[in-house]
């Protein structure tokens, strides 16, 4: 993300700062508070960052940013720059969750969703490297925030050259923080305009789709199905993974997991899972899946964001909540 929006996010959260210590203060001095639109009282809305990035805030309290232009960053070649993605995606205290650019993987942006092999009529392309397709902004669809939620709707297109090839269009529901958590639902729809059409993840690491790519931080702890991990994993299904850590820039210890959709093709999907801070699912994964021309791919998560540490039992808990919402139990 650029120097602008940098400021501008900064100023917000300079403002929401201020007024957090300003009710603090009232409270010692008994005089109470009254709302001016910080936290959820005051609800979500949305308001551009700059020209090529949309916020969306509770309050005055950040949520995400939606990178709708192209993004470059100075000293960057110009073959990383990207587009449609979020970051910064923040924690329920302000706290930065995601990284750009970061030095060890330029590529890597944030909430971002791309398959190192793509295959069109024959030809390959690498989505994840920005490699001969990109993915790029069309319209907005639906966008409306309330106090009760947030909803996104973008349509994009995957373009090889001038040739549109894929139709995409990508729907964000964002729900308000309660008891220390923030649930971010994101359904995916994939149209095959011009086929065979075929994806795959990275062979021997499985990446490819959804990816988080976490901001610095120490003490990382990812946990799984199965409990709290120690080592890397690669090619391994799970219907969801979370990655929590202390983070340089805010000195907090938060996190976020990547829920999958019990209708998720492949159901439970392969991921690849590093303690430097990424969390990847790898959808088909390792072996190739090819569509035809008109075939609609569909993709649903939740992006579930929480406070502190969280163990096994309670991500099973906040999974299963998940399941029930879409009326799917697990």
């Amino acid at each position: 993300m650029n120097e602008a929006v940098d400021d501008r996010i900064g100023r917000r959260m300079a403002r929401w700062v201020a007024g957090v210590l300003g009710c603090v203060l009232a409270g010692w001095l008994g005089w109470g508070c009254a709302s001016t639109g910080s936290g959820g009282t005051a609800g979500f809305r949305f308001e551009p960052v700059n020209e090529s990035s949309l916020g969306l805030w509770e309050g005055d309290r950040p949520v995400l940013v939606y990178n709708h232009g192209v993004i470059r960053r100075a000293g960057v070649p110009e073959r990383y720059a990207r587009s449609t993605y979020v970051h910064p995606l923040y924690g329920v205290d302000g706290e930065v969750l995601t990284d750009d650019f970061p030095a060890d993987h330029l590529h890597h942006r944030g909430l971002f969703w791309a398959w190192p092999h793509v295959r069109v009529g024959g030809v390959r392309y690498d989505l994840w490297l920005l490699q001969g397709i990109r993915q790029q902004f069309e319209r907005w669809g639906r966008r409306e925030a309330s106090a009760r939620e947030a909803l996104l709707e973008v349509h994009n297109g995957w373009y090889a050259g001038e040739a549109k090839v894929v139709d995409e269009t990508v729907r964000f529901r964002v729900h308000p923080v309660r008891g220390g958590t923030r649930a971010v639902d994101v359904a995916f729809e994939w149209r095959v305009l011009k086929g065979p059409l075929t994806l795959q993840g990275a062979e021997g690491k499985s990446y490819g789709g959804l990816t988080l790519r976490f901001a610095p931080g120490t003490n990382t702890a990812i946990t799984i199905p199965a409990g709290r991990i120690s080592e890397d994993l690669a090619m391994t299904n799970l219907p969801w993974a979370d990655l929590t850590r202390l983070w340089a820039g805010s000195g907090r210890t938060s996190g976020a997991a990547i829920f999958v959709a019990p209708d998720h093709p492949g159901y439970p999907p392969q991921w690849l899972l590093r303690h430097y801070g990424v969390l990847c699912l790898g959808w088909p994964g390792v072996e190739p899946e090819t569509f035809g021309e008109g075939d609609v791919i569909r993709a649903r998560y939740q992006v579930w964001i929480h406070r502190g540490e969280v163990d096994a039992a309670r991500l099973r808990e906040a999974y299963a909540e998940y399941c029930r919402e879409l009326g799917l139990l697990r």
